[in-house]
């Protein structure tokens, strides 16, 4: 059984994960665009993970033509 501190400290990880999706996901429906699955996974070992991950799914290739042409344009600047 994890301690307390631990599990707060994996919680942690999830919730700042799950915030930069949802900026994300804003940003991203700013530009028009929107993915169709982006969830949050913890990562790491054991039963409280160390770090959580965003995760984009999958999206068409129209989609990730128009995400490309959004980071393009913005990397121009």
């Amino acid at each position: 059984m994890a301690a307390e501190p631990e599990r707060q400290a994996a919680a942690g990880k999830v919730g700042e994960a799950e915030v930069a999706r949802d900026e994300l996901a804003r940003a991203l429906r700013l530009a028009g665009i929107q993915f169709p699955a982006m969830d949050v996974k913890p990562a790491g070992c054991g039963e409280n993970p160390s770090y959580a991950l965003v995760e984009l799914g999958r999206c068409s290739p129209p989609v990730a033509r128009a995400l490309a042409a959004v980071i393009a344009k913005g990397a121009t600047k």
